[in-house]
């Protein structure tokens, strides 16, 4: 049996293959080694009946992952999936990866999460090229919800929001600067939380404020993500995640700006990555 992962920040995709023609899909909470300990990962899988009964069968896992960018960080993973699956081959990536794998497949062109963090790598058709970005939600993570969400606390807190939506994101979250500072800087994972701002975009979509915070959010991840590349006019650029796909038409008007041509836009990899790796192996 065949489990393969797609794994983020704060949620992870499964897809467990039993034969040709049945699988189980299934998800969990984010498994990322940063933040979770072994002990973390192992009690995800105790709380999940859906793989229960097929722990001791599945012979191969492929798992991707944000965070998994180091040797010591996938095999923290891996030590952890092999106590669960005792009679699996494991392997453990960087969930870019798995986004070329389910955009590009086999063919050459630039992918791009941009979810709860963002992230970009160029495939030249056989090889991934290790790129310079991927800095977290400190340092990067342009246009993503983490991103997103900070420019909507930021302007919430120094009044810099609009009445009309300051009053509804004030009734939604009801949050103050000392709540705020103790999520962010005391309590763990602040990415997750500055990320958890992100549905208020979805729900105001139409106001100007709203349409202006994402185009600064994707325009700031096009000139320092995408323009890195020389060559970015002449490559298919692809994306992957749910801030790139919720607002994809906006995605889109910037990239068509930016002379980019837009490949695919997934929500989720997964089932993509799925067949990618039944059909072709890894």
């Amino acid at each position: 049996m065949l489990l393969v992962a797609d794994s983020g920040s704060s949620k992870a995709d499964w897809i467990l293959t039993l034969s040709d023609t049945e699988t189980i899909p299934f998800r969990t909470s984010g498994i990322n080694p940063f933040f979770l300990s072994e002990k973390d990962i192992i009690k995800i899988f105790q709380n999940t009946p859906a793989i229960q009964p097929y722990t001791d069968q599945v012979n191969e896992i492929y798992f991707f992952g944000a965070g998994c960018s180091s040797p010591d960080r996938r095999e923290h993973i891996s030590n952890a999936l092999s106590k669960i699956f005792k009679n699996a081959f494991v392997s453990v990536d960087i969930d870019i990866i798995a986004s070329i794998y389910a955009t590009a497949g086999n063919s050459k062109g630039i992918c791009c999460i941009i979810g709860t963090g963002s992230n970009i790598t160029y495939f030249d058709g056989s090889k991934i090229h290790e790129s310079k970005h991927g800095l977290g939600y400190i340092l990067g993570d342009e246009g993503s919800g983490t991103w997103l969400g900070r420019q909507l606390i930021a302007s919430f807190l120094y009044g810099r929001m609009p009445t009309e939506l300051s009053v509804s994101f004030d009734a939604i979250y009801k949050i103050d600067k000392e709540s705020i500072i103790k999520h962010v800087y005391q309590e763990p994972a602040p990415n997750f939380y500055l990320a958890s701002f992100a549905p208020f975009l979805s729900e105001h979509i139409s106001h100007p404020f709203i349409i202006d915070t994402l185009k600064k959010g994707f325009s700031e991840f096009i000139e320092t993500n995408i323009k890195s590349y020389p060559d970015y006019r002449d490559q298919t650029c692809h994306f992957v995640g749910s801030i790139a796909y919720h607002f994809s038409d906006i995605l889109k008007e910037l990239c068509t700006a930016n002379e980019i041509k837009v490949g695919k836009i997934l929500k989720h990899p997964i089932e993509e990555l799925s067949r990618f790796i039944l059909k072709n192996g890894i």
